[in-house]
């Protein structure tokens, strides 16, 4: 077992963190991860509403009985959801963890922490998270370049971006982007942080709820195959390398506005992605870290693995390096 300030602060066995993902964040895998030990999340805005984002804690709940989170995202759309009603179903049901992201917590922090609901806030930049810790969320996820969804605009992967996160702030830090196995949790740790979160690994486990063909994808690919959509419009976004986010990436950069790659881009065609299979359908999220996925195992061996080769790594190879 590896104990942290987040395993202490936060209940859960491993200091390992499922991040929410679009269409992926469901009640099989997010079971799954909190039965293994590690800190699951469903994905609040996957639900298509707050009534049906309570059937699914209530499926979650049927299926583990350790404790999960959920996340909710609040993003520039062109049609919001109705945020505040998927906050009181998440308040409603219970939830003790909640992870937001895409802009200021203060709206959030204010309808959960009355409630008694610890508050995760995801950022990419060290200034970003020390508004975040000002305002009073319980811990950070800090996003490196490398990750898959939105790694901000100041391009700052995690070898730099922890440790200056874990320089500037008092609470705990959750490491996300780039992260696969134990090699991974351990250079975290050394770095500051207090724990990891993985979002593209945990995709290619045989819970998650996506087509097999796109897991087989995820370990064929390497570093190099994805791409960053919407940079001209500030909105940086990393996806998986196909013909439709190359499209996009090319329409930008030449001059078109986002109304001319909306169709592109639409949820519906990611989702059916995930669920047909087709990974040349539309856009879907793939990290730079899937160069270091080459299996589809259960979560539970996922997990097991990555803990138990990370303290053969700390007790084994780094203690090797000690002189006497």
């Amino acid at each position: 077992m590896l104990r942290t300030r987040f395993t202490e602060e936060f209940g859960v066995e491993h200091p390992i963190v499922q991040g929410g993902m679009q269409w992926v964040g469901r009640a099989e895998l997010v079971a799954a991860v909190a039965n293994s030990g590690a800190l699951g999340m469903l994905t609040a805005l996957t639900q298509p509403t707050p009534e049906d984002l309570v059937k699914e804690i209530a499926r979650c709940r049927d299926l583990t009985d350790k404790p999960f989170g959920v996340n909710l995202t609040i993003l520039p759309t062109i049609t919001p959801p109705p945020y505040a009603e998927y906050r009181q179903a998440i308040v409603e049901s219970g939830i003790r963890v909640v992870e937001t992201a895409g802009s200021n917590p203060a709206e959030q922090l204010a309808a959960f922490q009355p409630a008694g609901v610890k508050v995760i806030h995801k950022c990419t930049s060290v200034r970003h998270a020390l508004k975040a810790q000002q305002l009073g969320v319980d811990a950070v996820s800090i996003d490196g370049f490398e990750c898959a969804g939105h790694p901000g605009e100041d391009d700052i992967p995690g070898l730099v971006l922890i440790p200056r996160a874990a320089d500037e702030l008092d609470i705990p830090i959750i490491a996300s982007g780039g992260i696969a196995d134990a090699r991974g949790l351990v250079a975290a740790l050394a770095l500051g942080a207090d724990g990891v979160n993985m979002g593209t690994r945990f995709m290619c486990t045989a819970e998650s709820p996506i087509h097999d063909a796109v897991k087989q994808r995820l370990t064929e690919a390497d570093e190099r195959e994805t791409e960053l959509i919407f940079r001209p419009l500030r909105n940086t976004a990393r996806v998986a390398s196909n013909s439709v986010s190359r499209e996009v990436v090319e329409k930008l950069d030449a001059g078109a506005g986002f109304e001319d790659v909306r169709e592109l881009v639409a949820g519906a065609r990611g989702r059916e992605v995930y669920e047909r299979g087709d990974t040349e359908l539309g856009i879907w999220s793939a990290g730079m870290v899937q160069g270091l996925i080459d299996d589809v195992p259960t979560v539970d061996e996922l997990v097991t693995r990555i803990v138990g080769q990370a303290r053969e790594l700390i007790e084994g190879r780094l203690a090797r390096t000690i002189g006497g």
